[in-house]
């Protein structure tokens, strides 16, 4: 039995031995290649927020609240415009002794909206209730996934033509496919500061200039070839 258990140890051990000096495959080449296109924004993210300050908190509450769910309310009736609530904070302010002196509240609606028209006129109404805050744009779904699926192909393309060229420069007459991966990137692009500061300046019930641009997809693909005589 000690015999059979030691042959048995010893064939273990040098098929252990025989795996680990096996010389890694030769004729393998890692590649990259990717497609990018610029595709213009068709959706617009704004932040509307309204502060109020004064000695209690729970009035502070109650008045943001109220306005929050009015604002709700109307964007909610507006055709082409996805409406839902934002942050909701209140935090006190403190004298130079350190104590409570009054509380101050804050609250968010965020609206969505492939209308830029529609979105546009609704902030300008609502802003004697809310101010824009923040203005951001990005690309739908079926956007995206359209510019994707074009761009699939061309980086695809790109990675077997270079896979093909590269070969044939190492003296390779073809190649097969050892692993492969497909990447996407890109969609959203954040407004600068600046432009949502002069939104804001806009005189209420005034239309919020909204005006998107263009965002960058790019399909990437990654992978290795087995080169072949």
């Amino acid at each position: 039995m000690k015999k059979l258990l030691a042959a048995s140890l010893l064939s273990t051990t040098a098929a252990m031995a025989a795996a680990q000096t096996v010389a890694p495959p030769s004729g393998v080449l890692s590649l990259s290649a990717q497609a990018a296109t610029e595709v213009p924004t068709d959706v617009v993210h704004l932040t509307l927020a309204a502060e109020q300050e004064g000695p209690e908190p729970t009035a502070i509450s109650n008045a943001l609240s109220s306005r929050t769910q009015a604002v709700l309310a109307q964007a909610k009736r507006t055709s082409g415009v996805e409406a839902q609530s934002g942050g909701f904070t209140i935090h006190p302010n403190t004298d130079r002794n350190g104590r409570i002196s009054t509380w101050r509240g804050r609250s968010e609606v965020i609206l969505k909206s492939k209308d830029f028209a529609a979105v546009s006129k609704l902030a300008g109404e609502l802003a004697s209730q809310m101010q824009v805050q923040n203005i951001a744009f990005s690309l739908s779904r079926e956007t995206r996934l359209a510019a994707e699926q074009k761009l699939a192909d061309q980086a695809v393309a790109a990675f077997r033509d270079k896979a093909q060229a590269t070969t044939k420069l190492f003296g390779y007459s073809g190649y097969t496919i050892r692993e492969v991966s497909l990447n996407e990137s890109g969609g959203v692009m954040p407004m600068p500061r600046m432009y949502v500061a002069k939104a804001m300046s806009d005189s209420a019930g005034a239309p919020i200039p909204v005006e998107g641009g263009k965002s960058q997809v790019t399909v990437s693909v990654n992978g290795s070839v087995q080169m072949v005589k």
